[in-house]
């Protein structure tokens, strides 16, 4: 067991090392998770390329991580629309050898269906499901031809069950889980891994912490820090976990939505989330 367990020590090492010229590309890196997965792989030894809406201080983020002693880019763009999405692909492409894609680039909302105007609802699906996987589409020639790499795509405890208000937002996140398990499958025995992080309620800013204290006890369960999902996340990552699930609630919140059936927990679910436009 002592050998075996150094074996993957030293492979680990040895995989890690390979990467050393490769930079790892992050979306939705200004704030909150974005920010903290771009710093724990900078810590890690990546060069990062941080892409952010404009005007979102990603300036700020870009100091900070070469702060830990690598480089780092920032590139500006509205990844909801796709010609955005090649122009960057292409420029990393031409410009850099990517060991690490980070698609965490997302938007969500509560909000009743029959209310949200047609901006909200396209933005949610060209973010949340159309740059995913054009990212990945555009940028997976590239981490093929490297001796080893990683992507990592953030879906959501939401995405284990449908949720009125929200109701895009689920759905979109649903298809970041089945995109990435189906893509680990189909890269299986290839030199890219691949796994998608599960976070459950984050404090990243004043607004979803005001939406998640609305939610009462049960939209605190699972509560955690985007730094720990993101030293998590990546932690996990690097040791090969294709879904990742941060915290012992998340494990059991995951269970739960899975045993309960589905007419039990959609109104359950509604009723809590619909507290934060009642409390509006």
């Amino acid at each position: 067991m002592g050998g075996l367990f150094r074996s993957v020590v030293l492979n680990s090492v040895k995989a890690h090392e390979n990467m050393k010229n490769q930079v790892a590309v992050v979306t939705g890196a200004s704030r909150g998770l974005g920010k903290f997965l771009a710093l724990e792989l900078a810590r890690r030894g990546f060069s990062i390329v941080l892409v952010a809406l404009p005007e979102e201080n990603i300036a700020d983020v870009a100091r900070q991580v070469r702060t830990c002693g690598v480089d780092a880019w920032t590139y500006e763009t509205d990844l909801s629309r796709k010609e955005n999405v090649i122009d960057l692909t292409t420029w990393v492409n031409e410009q850099f050898e990517v060991g690490v894609l980070v698609n965490n680039a997302g938007r969500g909302g509560t909000v009743p269906f029959s209310e949200c105007g047609v901006d909200y609802i396209d933005q949610i699906i060209q973010l949340n499901v159309g740059a995913t996987a054009l990212m990945t589409h555009q940028l997976l020639p590239n981490l093929l031809r490297q001796s080893q790499a990683y992507i990592l795509n953030v879906s959501s405890m939401a995405s284990f069950s449908p949720i009125g208000y929200k109701t895009v937002y689920p759905a979109s996140k649903r298809f970041v889980h089945h995109f990435t398990r189906g893509l680990y499958q189909e890269l299986k025995g290839t030199n890219v891994f691949v796994s998608v992080v599960m976070p459950g309620s984050m404090k990243t800013n004043d607004n979803v912490t005001a939406r998640i204290e609305k939610h009462g006890f049960i939209g605190k369960i699972g509560l955690v820090s985007p730094e720990k999902v993101a030293e998590r996340a990546i932690r996990q990552l690097f040791r090969r976990d294709s879904m990742i699930l941060v915290g012992w609630s998340n494990h059991l919140n995951w269970l739960l939505m899975t045993l309960i059936p589905v007419w039990i927990r959609l109104p359950l679910l509604t009723r809590v989330v619909r507290r934060e436009i009642e409390c509006v």
